[in-house]
């Protein structure tokens, strides 16, 4: 599945013109923050890299990092806003997740006129939005955004890999694998594991 500009000309065409992309990572590890970014895409200008887009769990690392660059250093917007480890455990990751969303509609310095989100709704922030299911496969705003998310939360993890050595956090990023489990059955969780995520919560008992 492709993602086309079909959603922003539509919106384009009812009289809006910023448009922002919203999408997440890091709502399934076991460690680390969730992140969100927001996009505003210079599709009217339509630069050759932007029919390179695709959801970021489609894309390799190397891809990734090439199409974060374009994104930041040709005429696009974006705004990276994240919640803890901390604010997971306390409020649950669909609360998490749309406090990171809202943060990094918070970073772009422009009033926007519609957001498109993949799956969640914003309903705390007062600006006209539309969820979209699978919206990284559809929208090339949304994918931009699964893309910035992505790349911010992985080189966050690489940090914290070097913070908290031993938990092969530079290659899981968090999440779950048979590695990390074992790593967590001998070590026990580290100061950014989420407590409460099952996996991480039997260990505690």
């Amino acid at each position: 599945m492709v993602p086309t500009f079909d959603e922003e000309e539509r919106l384009r065409a009812q009289g809006y013109r910023l448009v922002a992309g919203i999408d997440e990572a890091g709502r399934g590890p076991l460690a680390g923050p969730v992140v969100a970014a927001a996009v505003v895409l210079p599709w009217e200008r339509r630069p050759y890299w932007l029919s390179l887009l695709r959801d970021s769990k489609q894309l390799t690392a190397q891809a990734r990092d090439f199409l974060f660059d374009c994104i930041q250093g040709d005429g696009a917007s974006f705004g990276v806003g994240l919640a803890t480890h901390e604010v997971v455990d306390e409020y649950g990751i669909v609360a998490a997740t749309r406090l990171a969303m809202s943060r990094a509609v918070a970073q772009l310095s422009d009033r926007l006129d519609f957001l498109l989100i993949d799956y969640l709704a914003l309903p705390e922030l007062d600006i006209p939005q539309r969820s979209i299911v699978k919206g990284d496969n559809l929208s090339f705003s949304i994918a931009a955004a699964s893309i910035v998310a992505k790349v911010a939360r992985d080189r966050l993890m690489l940090q914290y890999d070097r913070q908290f050595p031993g938990y092969g956090l530079a290659h899981n990023k968090g999440y779950g694998t048979l590695e990390h489990m074992e790593i967590l059955r001998r070590l026990g969780p580290c100061p950014i594991h989420r407590r409460t995520f099952s996996p991480v919560q039997e260990l505690l008992r």
